[in-house]
Parts: C-alpha cells; structure tokens; sequence
C-alpha cells in the first residue's frame, strides 16, 4: 500500500482542504502517514498571508524532499497559486496545485509531474467523508474566495471571488459528519459571512436555518471568523435563541484608528465596530468574541495604535489574535509611504499580547461557577482531560472515565496554566 503524508500551514479554510485531500487519497487506496515518516508523496498545503508564512513553507518542503529524494512532493495553498515559480525552483518538487484543483491532486499526479497545475474557477463540490479523521471537531467548508480587497491582503488574489457552496451540498455533508459522531462542526470559509452572494435567494442565516432543521442529531453548529459588517439581527437572533449554535463570535478589527481603517478598506469604523461588539454582548449573555488586530500598518502613527489599544480595551473580547503587518508585493498597502519599522512594530505587538492575556484571564475569573456545556477533545493527563464549550472556554476535567468525544455538563471552579478548571456535573454519552 502506497503511503502518504500531509502538512497544512495557515488557516482553518486551508486545515479543511487537507482533510479532503486526505479523503481523496483514501478512496484510492492510499495508507496515512504522519509527516515525519517516510511517504510515497508528501502534500504540503502553504499559506502566503505574511513572510513567515512563505519561509515556514519552504522550510517544510525542503524537509519532505530530503526525507525521501524518490518521493513524489506536492505543493498547494496560497504560496502555490500566487508564485508557482518559486516553488517549481525548489529541487524535488514533482506538481505545483493552484488553489482550486486541490481536490483533484491524486488524478492530477498520473498527468502533470513536474508541471504546475492550475484550470481557473471551478464551483465547490460536497466532500462526503468515508470515515472518521483524527480531529474530535469537524469542518465544513462552505465558501471560498473573497470580496474585500482590503490593501494589505493578498488572499483575494490566491483564492479568487466568493464562491459558496450549494446549500443542499453542505446540508449532506453535515448529515454524514453527524452520522460519522461528530458533536461539533465548524462552518468556514476565505470570506464565510458573504455566503450566498453569488446564488439565488440564501445567505449565510438562512443556510443555519436549513441546517438546523433538516439535520437531527446531538450536534453543534460554530461559525469561524465574520467580518463585521456581516453580523446581522437575524444571525444574532438565531445564534441567540437555538442551543445547537454556538455562543461564539470572531469578528476582526484590524485597527482602531478610522485613518488606518479608511487606508485598510476596511468600510466601517471604530464606532461601528464598538456598537457592534456590546450589541452582541448585550444580546447574548455568556457569549464569547474573539478578534483579530493588526499593527504596524503603513502610516500607523503612535495615536492610531492608541486608538486600537483603547478600543480593545474597553470592550468585553475575550482574547485577541495580533498580527504584524507584513508587506505583500501585489497590494496597494505594499506601495504606500510610511511603512513601519520592525522594531515598532513588535513593541506594539507585545503591548496587545499582554492585553489579550489580560483578557483571557479575566474572562477566565468571570466564568467562576457557570455551567457550561463542554465538548472533550483530548486527554492531557492520566486522569485529565481538555474540551471546549459552546462560547469558546478552554475547559480542564478530571474523570475516571474516557470522556473523548463527548458532551460534558461542567461547573467552573477556577482555573490553572491558562485553562479553566470544571468539575463535571453529567456526562451524556
């Protein structure tokens, strides 16, 4: 039996594709190595978002091609799609895959070694799993490509316009996810609240209500990131009123300073932003947001990080992804005056780490004594064990008992090394 190995760098969108590519290879026989083993072919998945992204995907090709000269070394993601040539320049690199031919890779070996393949836009198919994977929560890609264009993101150009996907097919491919025992499924895609912009009479809410009605079972509904012009009343409303969906929003900002957003293309400002943000929290109690921020953008000067930092600040996130702006050739934000200068940028970027943790400890203190319904996901000791709960806690348990898998109802009692800390109350199988 032929054996293959996968690496997925970058974000949840490119996590899902590697799940289905590793589908594909299932179908055709193939047996699923862990990356560090020796393999037939290799897949290595990139992400081009900044400079580390590129490097950190050279290095993990590199590494497949010394693990095995006579391999077969396959790579896709983003780094692929917008420079195939610096990757075919890489020795030992057997197929170049653009974004959008990412499912058909095994096909794609018999006809194009050594070449780069790529056929332009094609629409998303329904990815039907035979088994389960390794992950105790699943994904569903609803969507590909993006709108936006905002000036530092190159993404638009890796992945394209909005694509969604048909909303019968994500109904099948929940059902089966269901059928297979997953308790939580994860919604996402490049640009997810702007499912529906490309077909007829659907958006996203109206996909959750199909969902949810047409799918039975013991099950969770999470969406990944929103932007925030996205999150609607009606969204809020189902979000709020069905306990099958979670209580969990990732709503980027990006900056706080409406200069920076203006320079950004970001359509909407910090007030928006704010009034959003303790809309949500007035709505849904419990509710869990979580957001991105940039620093270091072109032209951000020491009152537009203020802004930002202020902002956070004052607003009931529960923790923060920071990101340093990295200049991509292709964008109008590469060409702009002002850019920033490293060290600039990484004392900003510590300043909003230590908020975020800040944050995360907080929300941990406030959770002291809430119920939460608790998805375990691994065992980290002899007799303890991690999950996660609807509005996005990291919980730690103690039982006797598998309990991998499964719903957990857990009593918050305080917290330890970044986790909360829950006493389980009633297990449901």
């Amino acid at each position: 039996m032929r054996k293959a190995a996968f690496y997925t760098l970058g974000c949840k969108v490119n996590q899902v594709e590697t799940e289905q590519i590793k589908e594909s290879f299932m179908k055709q026989g193939y047996q699923i190595v862990d990356f560090n083993e020796a393999a037939d072919i290799y897949v290595i998945n990139t992400c081009t978002v900044t400079h580390v992204s590129d490097r950190k995907s050279r290095a993990v090709i590199r590494r497949a091609t010394r693990r095995n000269p006579l391999a077969e070394v396959v790579v896709t993601g983003c780094l692929a799609e917008i420079d195939p040539d610096q990757i075919k320049a890489i020795p030992g690199v057997s197929l170049v895959v653009g974004n959008q031919d990412k499912e058909s890779i095994p096909e794609l070996l018999g006809g194009f070694t050594g070449q780069e393949a790529h056929r332009g836009s094609t629409p998303l198919k329904p990815v039907l799993f035979t088994s389960r994977h390794e992950r105790t929560r699943a994904f569903i890609k609803i969507e590909d490509g993006c709108n936006s264009y905002c000036t530092y993101c190159i993404v638009p150009y890796a992945r394209g316009a909005v694509r969604s996907k048909a909303p019968h097919h994500v109904q099948s491919e929940l059902q089966r996810l269901v059928d297979l025992g997953y308790r939580e499924i994860v919604l996402t895609g490049i640009h997810t609240g702007l499912y529906g912009y490309d077909l007829k009479n659907t958006n996203l809410t109206e996909l959750l209500h199909l969902l949810l009605a047409e799918v039975d079972g013991d099950y969770r509904l999470r969406l990944s990131s929103i932007e925030p012009l996205e999150v609607s009343p009606q969204l809020l409303d189902l979000v709020k009123r069905e306990p099958r969906m979670c209580r969990h929003f990732h709503i980027p900002l990006q900056s706080g300073s409406n200069t920076v957003l203006k320079a950004m293309n970001r359509r909407y400002d910090r007030q928006y932003y704010r009034d959003l943000i303790l809309s949500i929290a007035r709505q849904i109690p419990g509710v869990g947001i979580t957001a991105d921020v940039m620093v270091g953008f072109p032209g951000e000067s020491e009152a537009d990080f203020q802004a930002t930092y202020d902002l956070l600040a004052g607003l009931p996130v529960a923790d923060l992804h920071v990101f340093k702006y990295s200049r991509r050739e292709g964008t109008p934000a590469a060409l702009m005056s002002g850019q920033v200068e490293e060290t600039l940028k990484q004392e900003r970027s510590q300043l909003l780490l230590q908020l975020a943790r800040e944050k995360h400890l907080q929300r941990l203190q406030d959770a002291y004594h809430e119920v939460l319904r608790v998805l375990v996901e691994e065992r980290i000791g002899e007799r303890a064990y991690s999950g996660l709960s609807d509005n996005y806690i990291e919980v730690k348990l103690e039982s006797c008992e598998d309990l991998r898998g499964s719903f957990v109802w857990a009593c918050i009692t305080g917290q330890e090394q970044g986790l909360a800390v829950g006493r389980v109350l009633d297990r449901q199988v």
